[in-house]
């Protein structure tokens, strides 16, 4: 099993790109589509205040026939957000993910300081890597390495 810290160091960059809760969802989007990603956190200073995703402002800006320069993300954010630790493994943050319906988790320390953050194809890509690992060295076993 990965723990998410590994996760985090394996990745190309473990930025985490943030907003403030006063600014406008028009603003979360353009960073969501400038950055490639996802999900926002929605910081105060350092604490975590809530999330925007790209599933918030469907539900909550575009289906509500809302104006996203004029709403602000602390309108529209999740607030309740789950984050991990990082010794949690990739098989506890995915049953997290499916149980929860999430795509996205902060990893914070037991401070509550922001570390990183894990999505769900981070998780995917460990897991498709740790069987591709176990097929090989199966195949070589097969094969009379095993001998």
């Amino acid at each position: 099993m990965t723990a998410v810290a590994d996760i985090l160091k394996a990745k190309s960059s473990v930025a985490v790109h943030r907003v403030g809760p006063q600014s406008s969802v028009l603003d979360a989007l353009q960073l969501l589509a400038s950055e490639g990603i996802g999900a926002l956190l929605v910081m105060e200073d350092e604490k975590i205040v809530g999330i925007f995703t790209e599933r918030d402002y469907a539900r909550k800006i575009a289906l509500q026939g809302r104006n996203s320069a004029q709403t602000p993300v602390r309108d529209v954010m999740t607030r309740n957000v789950l984050c991990v630790r990082p010794s949690q493994s990739s098989e506890q943050c995915m049953a997290l993910m499916t149980e929860n319906r999430l795509r996205h988790l902060p990893v914070v320390d037991e401070g509550g300081k922001l570390l990183g953050m894990v999505s769900i194809g981070d998780l995917v890509k460990d897991i498709i890597s740790a069987q591709q690992f176990i097929i090989e060295q199966l195949t070589h076993y097969i094969h009379g390495g095993g001998r």
